[in-house]
């Protein structure tokens, strides 16, 4: 059952994405999963996520709110899985002042044009994660944690761009890089 929906989500320095990629990649060579390159996702850490939104006005919100911010540090220095219906593996950023500070003056900036913002995406609650595979079947969990282990981590790079996505499949509807103050 795929979900629908939209989701805004941070996106990588190409290295880090790459680093990512390669988890993708062999996780999908083994046949755990499939799941993301088949979605057409790409490496990201979801901010914000809800059923419905709209997109015109989130654009607003995201163009200003990324013009007034830099390149965000990150480093991914842990392995993690959800357990629930669809078995998630992913790996964890350090959760650095400045990765939950940009979450949470993104979440003032949509409450302020009068955005639900739902439970899991508030600062009290919100956990950063970036999925490296859904749908993973329960006996294959562990080689997937090993696969994951050989990535070296922590492996560290730069958040630098944001954007928003309609799911699934994942498409793009708009993204902007991180300090741009080009004028629309």
């Amino acid at each position: 059952m795929s979900q629908k929906g939209y989701a805004i989500e941070l996106y990588f320095d190409p290295a880090l994405e790459n680093q990512v990629l390669k988890a993708w990649n062999v996780l999908a060579r083994r046949q755990i999963s499939t799941q993301l390159i088949e979605i057409e996702s790409r490496p990201h850490i979801t901010l914000f996520s809800a059923p419905f939104v709209d997109p015109t006005k989130l654009e607003n919100i995201i163009k200003i709110f990324s013009s007034k911010q830099a390149p965000l540090p990150l480093s991914f220095s842990m392995i993690g899985s959800f357990s629930n219906d669809n078995d998630v593996l992913f790996l964890t950023p350090t959760p650095t002042v400045s990765l939950l500070q940009f979450h949470s003056q993104l979440c003032d900036a949509m409450k302020k044009e009068g955005i639900e913002i739902g439970e899991e995406s508030r600062p009290e609650s919100w956990v950063p994660y970036c999925a490296v595979a859904q749908e993973v079947p329960r006996t294959r969990m562990a080689e997937g944690f090993c696969v994951l282990r050989d990535l070296k981590l922590p492996v560290s790079g730069y958040a630098v761009d944001i954007g928003l996505v309609e799911f699934s499949p994942v498409r793009e509807l708009f993204s902007f890089v991180l300090g741009n103050t080009v004028e629309g």
